[in-house]
């Protein structure tokens, strides 16, 4: 059996309940045009390009799903092409070189204040940012934000604007610590160059662990600097133009990220493996055919890291992808507090998703 029937297979449970529901959600957007729908909707929509943030690895597990599980397909499309990263999506999108960018809050937000960028988020997956200040147990040992002072801190050249809204958001200032310019290789903390390192919950502060070392963990979500991230982000105009189209395709991730949270870890981390070695084969431009193997074990333990900062009590009421007002003015705040500012209409506009779950209320249920 291919891996690609076995999968189909998994979640043929939930299937036939998901993809009615996405028919529904897709014969409401048109009822809602009266008798003028646009081609693309009557007939299909074709092929769009998504731009993913990153290496094709656990970040996107429900996208996987939804092509395993034929979610896109059932939404009318002939072919969604996810690109793998790093890239924010941001002058892609605006270049129309592709239609959707998974991204985040602060690299959208920067585009609009710093270039007054035609840019809206749409929906986000994580509710909570994966940053974290990492420290050793037995080392730096940064658990509260005080604990930063005096401390030598490792922080990546692209991420110094959110380190300083870290810093802004507790009282203090670049003065306090000691700021050492590294990449994302977190071997600078292991070998004591550093105090605290900037990284992903998801991945880098996973890389120490499993070398051996007990980590303490500084969230920037639980320290003043709360912003979405994973972000589903598209040109004002193409919003304008294709809401129908935004709405199917927002209908068939909730689908997928559905089957992340009911199907076993072990089949998602085997999915995640294979679409992550499709790409390294295929030669794209992503990293995945410099970056090696993935190790299964830190993917199942990334995967269970990216649940956790995906599900909250919010999207538990409202379902995935939504964005509650007091989590866009706190995204709002905490770009502030690295020197972008940006209105919350200027960033913000859910109002497909929440037509999404007027509509299909029974897509909320994502958990098992």
């Amino acid at each position: 059996m291919s891996l690609s029937t076995r999968f189909r297979r998994l979640s043929a449970r939930r299937r036939p309940v998901l993809a009615a529901a996405a028919a529904v959600a897709l014969a409401g957007s048109l009822a809602a045009c009266g008798g003028d729908e646009p081609a693309s909707a009557a007939d299909g929509f074709g092929t769009i390009d998504v731009q993913y943030s990153w290496i094709k690895n656990e970040e996107f597990t429900g996208e996987f799903y939804a092509y395993e599980n034929g979610y896109y397909e059932d939404a009318g499309f002939d072919q969604v092409n996810g690109i793998s990263g790093p890239d924010t999506g941001v002058a892609k999108l605006l270049s129309g070189e592709v239609e959707v960018a998974l991204s985040d809050a602060a690299s959208i937000g920067a585009a609009i204040a710093e270039q007054d960028a035609p840019l809206k988020i749409i929906g986000a997956t994580f509710q909570k940012n994966p940053f974290t200040i990492l420290s050793l147990a037995d080392g730096g040992n940064i658990a509260t934000p005080d604990d930063l002072v005096g401390k030598r801190i490792g922080v990546q050249d692209s991420n110094a604007s959110v380190f300083r809204a870290l810093l802004s958001a507790n009282g203090l200032s670049e003065d306090d610590v000691e700021i050492v310019p590294v990449d994302f290789d977190p071997t600078p903390l292991m070998d004591g160059q550093v105090d605290g390192f900037m990284a992903y919950l998801t991945n880098e502060a996973l890389t120490v662990e499993l070398a051996g070392y007990e980590i303490t963990n500084l969230p920037y979500a639980e320290n003043g600097v709360p912003f979405v991230a994973e972000t589903f982000s598209v040109t004002d105009q193409y919003l304008s133009e294709n809401r129908e189209l935004l709405k199917a395709f927002l209908t068939a991730e909730i689908q997928g990220w559905t089957d992340v949270f009911n199907e076993p870890t072990d089949a998602s981390v085997e999915l995640v493996v294979d679409y992550y070695n499709q790409a390294a084969s295929d030669n794209s431009d992503g990293l995945e055919s410099v970056f090696g193997a993935l190790d299964p074990e830190k993917t199942g333990l990334a995967l269970e890291a990216t649940k956790e900062l995906i599900s909250t009590e919010e999207t538990e009421e409202a379902g995935l992808f939504t964005i509650s007002d007091d989590l866009k003015e706190q995204t709002v705040a905490s770009l502030a507090g690295a020197g972008w500012d940006v209105e919350v209409d200027r960033l913000f506009d859910t109002s497909i998703i929440d037509e999404i779950y007027e509509e299909n209320p029974e897509l909320k249920a994502y958990l098992p």
